[in-house]
């Protein structure tokens, strides 16, 4: 069955799968029928983070035109422009027992493309989701619905992964930048 989170709340992924290896992140929304005159486009991204929460090399942020990290533990499976249709919208599978030792988090972040000249903010979105599913057998681990209203953000942080000695655990983090994706690669040292 799987844990369903609140913000801040964590889940310790090896308790609730023992010997879980490989996982989906699958993420998702809806769009409110506010016409701002262009298309919504959200973005899934990750940054890999080492301790200093930093990532160490810039093919450690996995988005749209960088699909797999550095080691290949993280691939991201490709844009959905619409975000039409039931489901997630776009996923990241990331293999747990191959991510490069020094990476220590993974942070998962949706921004909207071009979201200032287009005029739009997560407080045009709803049913913001993130889950976590054993790729091995499609069950899904956890889920986290962000319900918070978000009218001026145009990035949030919808959850992260991050280790505690040899487990993989998850927060649910549900906060929300103005800055888009640029503020969070500013926050982790990516290049760009």
């Amino acid at each position: 069955m799987s844990v369903s989170l609140v913000k801040g709340g964590r889940v310790s992924l090896n308790k609730e799968k023992p010997g879980l290896s490989k996982i989906v992140v699958g993420l998702g929304w809806d769009v409110n029928s506010t016409d701002t005159g262009a298309d919504f486009d959200l973005d899934a991204s990750v940054f890999l983070t080492a301790g200093n929460g930093k990532v160490s090399d810039d093919a450690n942020f996995i988005f749209y035109n960088n699909l797999k990290s550095k080691d290949g533990a993280v691939v991201h499976m490709g844009d959905n422009r619409t975000g039409a249709g039931e489901g997630d919208d776009e996923q990241i599978k990331v293999d747990l027992a191959h991510v490069d030792s020094g990476v220590q988090e993974i942070h998962i972040v949706v921004t909207i493309h071009e979201a200032e000249t287009r005029k739009q903010n997560f407080g045009m979105v709803r049913h913001a989701f993130v889950r976590i599913v054993d790729e091995s057998d499609n069950q899904e681990i956890l889920r986290y619905d962000l319900e918070e209203d978000f009218s001026v953000e145009t990035a949030l942080m919808f959850g992260r992964l991050y280790r505690d000695g040899a487990d993989w655990k998850f927060a649910a983090v549900g906060t929300g930048f103005k800055e888009g994706l640029a503020g969070f690669c500013k926050q982790f040292g990516v290049n760009i």
